[in-house]
């Protein structure tokens, strides 16, 4: 394996966690809002997981960068 940098990638990883969040805001306002009522409330409550779903798999890949140049030292 290769050694880690120093530091994480942690500007890069934040700019994709935005990156994403944005893509997935907005299609689910577009898509909630063009279905409406009952199925709208789903498509908000699906848009919700998936964005907590994108926050925890940008934090595990910090936390396993760290874990990894832990090991490494």
């Amino acid at each position: 394996m290769g050694e880690a940098s120093p530091n994480p990638p942690l500007g890069s990883r934040i700019l994709v966690t935005w990156i994403e969040l944005t893509v997935v805001g907005i299609t689910g306002g577009v898509l909630g809002d063009a279905v409406g009522g009952p199925p709208g409330f789903v498509v908000y409550l699906l848009t919700t997981l998936v964005t907590i779903a994108i926050l925890f798999h940008n934090v595990n890949a910090l936390v396993a960068w760290w874990v990894r140049a832990s090991d490494e030292e």
